[in-house]
């Protein structure tokens, strides 16, 4: 398999056609929000919930995408998508990250739309969950973490218990993505005791929906404030015709897919760093301090040197990545290695590019603190910081 880290001919047209879908659907609605997006103050009421017309402009630009046929184009054509490679995908999701945080966020596929672990779905589960997200008809929540169960997922406390022709779940789930807004969720519930099962085994996933559990307090990240929300289970009766792949296998499962988010969230990573980069170089062109440019002086020039280098060395692990995925390769250690390193790249600039704007980089009417936030954000979710360095030093026989 050729390694070309260039985007072929049709991943250039699929970018171009990108730019003329933000211009063109997402844009006129950034505009027509105005301060209500623009100023994250705003964007959400004092209890944390997000205003009503961003969410609408929200939904408004994830349909329109997905009938351009972006949204979920990396998902299997049968099913909807347009089944694009994983380096195609790794293009489009850094291209759209290159304009910064926006209305743009959810022109492709994230945390609230199909994931792999979806694709598991048979039956009646094909038409009434994965074809509708993959069209940008219903969303979706992953939900596993729990208020006590973080990175040692397997340790969860939810559970699920067989009665007759039906499962009874009961826990809560805690910092979930898209769990106040979505159509249903992927609750993750022990469903055979670890003693029995094993560690990693007992585990089964099941769509739940939206009207059957309870919202408990809303986790306001910064970055994704109003967006997570506690899911309560409390004696909710799902029946069997919901259990998503195989009883007791949900874990193994979801671990399979761990690569693609690693991707998606490293990408992110690398275009935001790109664009903070760009106006910290412009900046840094034109502010005069003591009679010259500023990008004059050494110390505001190496910031943005190493910060360029290592966004270099982060978008190559990227592309690596994303062929190696292509190419059906392990890539658990290359997978943790990316994902740590573009964030942390993000944040390095992210941090820097306040720096270097001084009292300008504090202010709301500038991006800054927003891309600070999220980059502090996406070095906990999809895998700690910590959670890529063990791994990385397992797969080096280190621990």
């Amino acid at each position: 398999m050729t390694v070309d880290f260039e985007p072929s001919e049709e991943t250039k047209l699929i970018l171009d056609s990108l730019d003329d879908f933000v211009e063109q659907e997402v844009v006129p609605r950034e505009n027509e929000l105005g301060d209500t997006f623009d100023n994250p103050r705003l964007r959400n009421a004092p209890d944390g919930t997000v205003d009503e017309a961003v969410l609408d402009a929200v939904d408004e630009v994830r349909r329109a995408s997905a009938d351009a046929g972006f949204y979920a184009m990396n998902m299997p054509e049968e099913y909807g998508g347009d089944d694009v490679s994983n380096v195609t995908w790794y293009h489009a999701k850094r291209h759209l990250a290159e304009k910064g945080r926006g209305l743009s966020e959810f022109v492709l596929a994230g945390p609230e739309g199909p994931k792999p672990l979806l694709l598991q779905a048979d039956g009646s589960q094909v038409e009434e969950y994965l074809e509708p997200c993959i069209r940008g008809e219903k969303t979706t929540a992953f939900a596993l973490t729990e208020p006590s169960v973080g990175s040692d997922a397997p340790g969860m406390k939810t559970t699920a218990e067989k009665d007759g022709e039906e499962w009874v779940l009961n826990g809560t789930k805690q910092w979930i993505t898209n769990a106040p807004h979505c159509d249903f969720a992927q609750v993750f519930a022990r469903t055979t005791p670890e003693e029995e099962a094993g560690r990693y085994g007992g585990i089964t996933c099941f769509i739940v929906e939206r009207e059957e559990y309870e919202l408990g307090s809303r986790n306001n990240a910064v970055g994704l404030e109003g967006l997570q929300a506690e899911i309560q289970l409390d004696d909710v009766r799902v029946p069997e015709s919901r259990v998503l792949g195989s009883v007791d296998a949900a874990f193994y499962n979801a671990m399979g897919f761990l690569s693609l988010g690693r991707l998606e969230l490293g990408a992110t990573a690398v275009g935001m760093t790109r664009y903070l980069l760009d106006l910290c170089k412009e900046y840094a062109n034109d502010r005069e301090a003591f009679g010259r440019p500023i990008g004059k002086y050494q110390q505001i020039s190496t910031k943005v040197a190493k910060n360029r280098s290592r966004n270099y060395a982060a978008d190559a692990a990227g592309l690596r990545l994303a062929w190696q995925m292509d190419d059906g390769q392990q890539t658990v250690e290359q997978s943790s290695i990316f994902k740590w390193f573009a964030t942390d790249t993000f944040w390095q600039t992210a941090d820097d590019a306040v720096q270097i704007h001084g009292a300008n980089g504090l202010s709301e009417d500038n991006p800054f603190m927003e891309h600070l936030h999220l980059a502090r954000l996406l070095r906990i979710v999809e895998g700690t910081d910590e959670i890529q360095l063990n791994t990385v030093a397992k797969q080096n026989g280190l621990l």
